[in-house]
């Protein structure tokens, strides 16, 4: 039970510091300064002490409780799936006009008074946390998607209960941070306690607008555009073997050929046959269809929620595949398998697909029975399939566009050898990036390969194979030259080995090992010789004051292993 509620606790946190969070941030911060209004100043501070605490507690108990079983009770009194999310909108929206009209917030908070300790002096704070709390769309991990199992199939025991509590406590931890923040200020600044009424009046403006902007989505295109700096963590957590063991039961038994395949993995294995898509609802973009009915040709099936922003930043690509594979036997079913209530509704559904301009057939798997079939953990999940109809690669999450999009085109020239496929597109699209718009982590290796675009050559663990350079390496990406024997945890250098890397940072650093030596060129700039000598170790291959958009290219001498590229 200790681990279970140290991975919630950690998958908690780690979407609390994520960008999903961003929309709750400046809401969190002027509920946790309260409405300024007591019977004293002391009896303020005593007040706003404990009102940041309340206002997290609701959140905790409101996610945890919708989130387990919020379709249950949606069911039992025939409310619509939206109607938590627009309750706690309106919510929202009242407390904002509250905060500006301060008679009207007494009115409003009068019903909460006869609560059990709610009081007076409270104000609704643990009324308003559970309202935020039907609001918090975290973004997808494996935690969340092994409590959203739980609760789409009633699987709910005692281990999915310390979960979903353990992981709402993390993730409000970073809010409780800007709930204590807020009414610190409240207490302590002058010129907030001498214009108090102003800044309740820009807060009650703030949270009416924010509500706004959630309930038109105009959150998403902020969030979009913002670097996607957690997810390379999400996906450690969602690959480690100890996490995926205890929550196993969440993934079930079926399908247990799929274990085969490593997810992320560049080399195409052969994972059992594609369970078939069942238990589903409504199809858009064309007529019911079967993965029988489509043997013969390459599937997708791309697991997603549109109100996931990782599903957001990974569409893109998938658009630009249907464009230009489509013709040449590619079909991408996107399978719609929701987080949350809300997103059980078939308009919304339809809405966002529109907005994507997402043209594939789509279904939905309200039930997540699909997603049980596949075994899935996370959104987005992509499983590719052969013409044959047997499952030959797993993705979780962001990332890897270009060794997927190389697998695709794998497939399509196993199905039919004499198909002329176009130049690869993913470098068209807008690349993800880390922290700052720096280039995120890059793995080598075959287990955990990502953003390998080269002109040939596969990674093959336990072989000696020979790779081509890319001449026009796209953004975010490298490519291995001449010889290399590829392990699991690292590529080894042989006889003409060299990388080339294309990256947008100040700092670049290389972890290496063995004995030898790796020359760094990078057009319009002197050659640099790292002597490299010992275990592994990180090389630093780049020290500028400012990130810049550079392409470097290394030659290593025989026997040096290469293990990542990071960035600073």
């Amino acid at each position: 039970m200790i681990t279970l509620a140290f991975i919630g606790l950690l998958g908690g946190l780690i979407t609390g510091v994520s960008p999903c969070v961003l929309p709750m941030l400046p809401i969190i911060f002027f509920a946790g300064a309260g409405n300024g209004t007591g019977n004293g100043a002391g009896d303020t501070s005593k007040r706003r002490d404990l009102r940041p605490v309340k206002i997290i507690v609701g959140i905790v108990v409101s996610f945890s409780v919708f989130t387990l079983v919020g379709s249950v009770i949606l069911s039992v009194l025939g409310l619509p799936d939206d109607f938590l999310r627009w309750a706690g909108l309106t919510i929202l929206t009242l407390v904002g006009l509250g905060l500006i009209v301060p008679a009207l917030g007494h009115l409003i908070e009068k019903p909460f008074y006869r609560l059990p300790k709610i009081n007076r002096n409270d104000n609704g704070a643990f009324v308003l946390g559970l309202g935020l709390g039907t609001l918090y769309v975290p973004c997808a991990g494996p935690v969340l998607a092994a409590i959203t199992v739980a609760g789409a199939t009633g699987n709910i025991g005692w281990r999915t209960v310390v979960l979903t509590v353990s992981f709402a406590l993390g993730a409000a931890l970073p809010l409780l941070i800007f709930a204590s923040a807020g009414s610190r200020i409240s207490q302590r600044v002058k010129a907030y306690r001498s214009h108090a009424r102003g800044f309740r009046i820009g807060g009650g403006v703030v949270m009416i607008l924010l509500a706004g902007a959630l309930a038109f989505n105009i959150t998403d295109v902020i969030q979009r555009e913002l670097p996607s700096y957690t997810s390379g963590l999400e996906k450690k957590v969602a690959e480690n073997k100890t996490v995926q063991g205890a929550l196993a039961p969440a993934i079930g038994n079926a399908s247990t050929e799929l274990s085969k395949c490593t997810p992320g993995a560049a080399e195409l294995a052969s994972c059992g046959p594609a369970p078939e898509l069942h238990g589903t609802q409504k199809w858009f973009n064309g007529s019911p269809t079967t993965l029988a009915d489509l043997k013969g040709k390459v599937v997708l099936v791309d697991f997603w929620a549109y109100s996931c922003i990782n599903c957001q930043r990974a569409t893109p690509h998938l658009l630009a595949w249907d464009k230009a594979y489509k013709s040449l036997g590619l079909e991408i079913i996107g399978v719609h398998s929701p987080e949350f209530a809300f997103e059980k509704d078939a308009r919304n559904v339809a809405s966002a697909i529109r907005k994507e301009g997402i043209e594939y057939p789509v279904v939905q798997d309200n039930n997540l029975a699909t997603w049980t079939a596949y075994r899935n953990q996370y959104w987005p999940a992509k499983y590719l399939i052969d013409a044959d109809g047997t499952v030959r690669s797993i993705t979780f999450g962001e990332g890897n566009y270009a060794q997927t999009e190389q697998q695709i085109r794998d497939l399509l020239t196993a199905a039919n050898p004499n198909t002329k496929l176009p130049k690869p597109v993913d470098g068209t699209v807008k690349a993800d990036v880390g922290v700052d718009g720096r280039t995120p982590e890059t793995y080598l290796a075959y287990s955990r390969s990502a953003n390998l675009a080269g002109t040939s050559g596969k990674l093959t663990p336990g072989k000696t194979v020979a790779f081509g350079l890319n001449p026009a390496q796209p953004n975010d990406t490298y490519s291995l030259g001449g010889n290399w024997a590829v392990g699991t945890q690292s590529v080894t250098s042989t006889s003409g080995s060299q990388a080339r890397l294309n990256f947008n940072a100040s700092k670049v650093y290389h972890v290496l090992s063995g004995h030898g030596t790796v020359t760094v060129s990078i057009p319009g700039e002197p050659d640099r010789v790292i002597q490299v000598d010992g275990t592994p170790n990180a090389y630093q291959l780049v020290d500028k004051p400012a990130a810049e958009r550079k392409t470097m290219t290394l030659t290593y001498t025989a026997g040096i292993s290469a293990f990542t590229f990071s960035f600073g």
